[in-house]
């Protein structure tokens, strides 16, 4: 369907999506990984293009990597004299951690030295490079083949003129521009480099397409549009058979099309699905579509398509739907760094984070603010995430000195373009977003900018409505900025959602970023109350969850309108994980080097506002917990606050067996309608226990929190037991300092070392800490509030990994990791 301004509204999408999978068992198409054996310098060596360039006194890496991420951290790299405006500044100040305080800026080269085997002459060979920071220039056995310039986006180059029969020589150069980034970027070839080889008549990337215009419980129309490219513009005798099973393997449609001078270098096959199987994140089912490309009788190509069926429809008033059930996004913003590995891309560690967010009760990812990882995607795809996938920050008018705006003119629609092409067929991306918090929204052309970008949008894939993060409110609203866009969405304007709604036509609105809530994990500020861009000696936030930003607001005050409004679609919190840069408020202090805004911590430590959304998120777990800890010594006697997040109605708090009365949810106030609170109690050591009652009034539940004694021993706790051994599989060890009965000790800071053995490596270590200068990569690190995260790696052998962590003065941990073929 189009986007006719004449039926804006209902607008309903529907889709079936696909991503390629290469089949390597077919020779007429392969997918050669370059992951290992990679020469990298930093420095600008233009030389190292040539191809008998001595690159081997050079650092030997494997990509994906950042090579920033080993620091080390200091508040000089790239410190930034500037007045962030949409933080409500008005005069320029030096930001020393505004982009983590890390050493990225500057030029690198990269090196591999590769054979395909399966390419000969007649066959076509294509680099895709998913993302490399930044400014990347490619060479092919010391030509220039191609380049790009924004680092977050995929692009490919079709390099068969100058590819080789054996030995070739890929080099990248790269260059990070200081003051060009409002958070940590990454530096290098953070994201997979691929060199696919095919027949000289073959599928190009991103060559397919798929439609379902028409969905119900009896069967999906799907249509199929792919595209072929013909190395000796001959497309006369092409043919296309596709075959699609479901996931049991089971055949469920097929189609042949023979191509017609008249379809334009362009197939268009139309199936049908019976009793298809809808994609929502409760039952992301998936489908398989098996393409071969024929000349004649001759397979030309083949390859394996992975996509879902689901419907989605956004109404005046009734707000929006998945598979015709009303829902709202309860999503989060997530930066694309995975904390200690930095930028570099790790489908173990992606997975760990979607896990911990469906355990929150999280369905949806804003990937703020650039185009994500094609892994991210798949894995929204196989979890039952539904996305937003967002493209820039800036447009013409600058955030950063050497931002996207010198870019805009010549880059902006093919980097829009390639962001749609690589993320249309995924059942899990449901909008894109053209903008963050641009400028632009209160200059003269920033609508006609806003029309350029979301006519791209419509033009590439009219399946999908497209928004903006918008935070200049009032300017969006009256130069009709913000009633130009499909979705309207808004960055902590909650107070304005009932104005906004009567003044734009779409009839409903979105939360695109909400809350901006700080936090640091495990720390208890006195007096609990509410404060704004408070700041301490210590360069920490309250985790009490009362403190916030300039701009921005606690969660319950965004809760109440998503709950009372109907037309409000739903939020996407900032953020799901802390994140590298940005350590507001404490930008101009330093040592901090990463956020306060996580919903978990950078070690990937819930911390406790987690389980305040997950009481309102996660309708299938009872959830109960308590804040703070109970260990204050010195503290005896004074008010100490204690808060229970429960998605019961009410309990009743004891200390050391002594009632302290029984709390109800009410509407007397925001924070009284989500939270229970005994905000008069006296810190006494002991213990205190949390009873919920349901609606009814029977104890249902109860949490205990005790007192701890004197650091006893470490205790290992780890996100998975066995591991894939391939050299790239992870696991997450939580490292607890715990009293001789098992209580964690919430002040200790330890120095912890940590020893691997056996059939992995040590990998990373974190402990969520933004005020530590402790390098990520080496392995030792002090505990924070009594954690961290030791991540260890598989080797590419079968076995057991055996960690053990030591501390002086403290009974070591033991763990044991298997790891399988």
């Amino acid at each position: 369907m189009s986007f006719s301004k004449h039926h804006r509204l209902p607008i309903l999408f529907l889709l079936l999506s696909a991503f390629l999978v290469t089949n390597t068992s077919a020779q007429t198409r392969t997918e050669y990984l370059l992951e290992k054996n990679w020469k990298f310098s930093k420095g600008n060596h233009p030389e190292s293009t040539k191809e008998n360039f001595n690159d081997s006194s050079w650092e030997t890496v494997t990509v994906p990597h950042d090579w920033a991420i080993k620091g080390p951290f200091d508040g000089a790299n790239d410190s930034q004299e500037v007045a962030i405006v949409q933080n409500g500044e008005k005069q320029a100040s030096k930001k020393t951690g505004r982009t983590g305080g890390l050493p990225f800026i500057g030029k690198a080269w990269y090196r591999n030295t590769f054979t395909a085997p399966t390419f000969k002459k007649g066959k076509k060979a294509v680099v895709l490079i998913d993302g490399a920071m930044s400014y990347p220039v490619v060479y092919l056995n010391g030509e220039e083949v191609g380049r790009w310039a924004y680092g977050y986006n995929s692009f490919s180059i079709d390099v068969t003129a100058k590819m080789k029969e054996g030995k070739n020589v890929l080099s990248i150069g790269l260059e990070n521009l200081p003051e060009a980034s409002r958070w940590y970027p990454g530096a290098g070839l953070y994201r997979n480099v691929h060199v696919i080889i095919t027949e000289d008549v073959s599928i190009p990337v991103w060559g397919t397409y798929i439609t379902t215009p028409v969905i119900n419980k009896d069967f999906a129309k799907v249509k199929i549009n792919t595209k072929v490219t013909a190395a000796n513009g001959k497309y006369d005798g092409l043919s296309l058979k596709t075959t699609i099973k479901n996931a049991k393997g089971e055949t469920v449609a097929t189609a042949t099309k023979t191509l017609n001078d008249t379809d334009l270098q362009e197939f268009e096959q139309d199936l049908i699905v019976r009793n298809p199987a809808l994609w929502s994140p409760e039952t992301p089912n998936l489908y398989h579509a098996e393409t071969k490309l024929y000349a004649g009788k001759t397979l030309k190509d083949e390859y394996s398509t992975t996509f879902g069926i689901r419907t989605i429809k956004f109404e005046a008033q009734k707000g929006f739907s998945l598979n015709g059930v009303y829902r709202k996004f309860k999503g989060v913003c997530n930066h694309h760094d995975l904390g200690p590995l930095g930028a570099a891309i790790n489908v173990a560690a992606l997975r760990r984070q979607l896990t911990l967010l469906q355990d929150m009760g999280c369905d949806a990812i804003r990937t703020s603010h650039n185009m994500p990882a094609p892994e991210l995607v798949k894995l929204c795809d196989e979890m039952g995430f539904m996305m937003m996938v967002e493209s820039f920050d800036e447009w013409k008018e600058p955030k950063v000195k050497n931002g996207y705006s010198h870019l805009f003119d010549e880059w902006a629609e093919k980097d829009v373009v390639n962001m749609i092409h690589a993320n249309r067929n995924s059942p899990c991306v449901v909008m894109w977003s053209i903008g963050n918090e641009v400028p632009d929204q209160g200059t003269k052309n920033g609508g006609k900018i806003l029309k350029f970008l979301q006519d791209i949008c419509h033009r590439e894939d009219p399946t999908r409505p497209v928004t903006v993060g918008m935070d200049r409110i009032q300017n969006a609203l009256d130069n009709n900025f913000a009633s130009v866009l499909d979705v309207p969405g808004f960055n902590y304007k909650p107070m304005l959602y009932e104005n906004a709604y009567n003044r734009l036509p779409q009839g409903f609105i979105l939360g695109t970023e909400t809350a901006s809530t700080v936090s640091s994990r495990g720390v208890y500020k006195f007096p609990v109350e509410f404060f704004k861009m408070k700041m301490y000696d210590d360069n920490q936030s309250s985790s009490y969850d009362f403190e916030y930003c300039n701009w921005s607001q606690i969660p319950d005050d965004e809760f109440v309108k998503q709950d009372d409004l109907k037309f409000v679609i739903g939020e996407f919190v900032w953020t799901g994980f802390d994140y590298l840069g940005e350590p507001t408020p404490y930008d101009e202090k330093w040592p901090s080097h990463s956020s306060y805004f996580g919903i978990i911590d950078l070690a990937g430590i819930p911390k406790d506002r987690f389980y305040l959304y997950r009481s309102r998120w996660n309708t299938e777990k009872p959830t109960l917990h308590i804040v703070p800890h109970w260990t204050f010594p010195g503290r005896e006697g004074q008010v100490t606050p204690v808060f229970a997040y429960t998605n019961y109605p009410s309990a009743e708090l004891f200390i050391n067996g002594k009632s302290q009365g029984k709390q109800t949810k009410n509407n007397s106030s925001n924070t009284n309608r989500y939270r229970l609170m005994w905000k008069d109690v006296k810190y006494q050591p002991g213990t205190i226990k949390v009873v919920a009652y349901d609606a009814s009034g029977k104890a249902v539940a109860e949490e205990v929190v005790k007192t701890a004694g004197k650091p006893h021993h470490i205790l290992l706790e780890t996100d998975r037991k066995a591991l894939t051994a391939d050299g790239k599989d992870l696991a997450y060890v939580t490292a607890s300092i715990v009293d001789v009965n098992g209580n964690l000790c919430p002040d200790a800071d330890n120095s912890l070392s940590f020893d691997v053995k056996g059939a992995g490596q040590f990998k990373v270590v974190a402990n969520g800490d933004a005020t530590s200068l402790e390098p990520f990569h080496l392995p030792k690190m002090k505990a924070f509030k009594g954690k961290l995260v030791v991540t260890i790696q598989s080797s590419e052998q079968a076995g057991k990994i055996n960690l053990q962590v030591l501390s002086k003065g403290l009974k070591a941990g033991n763990l044991t990791v298997a790891t399988r073929k």
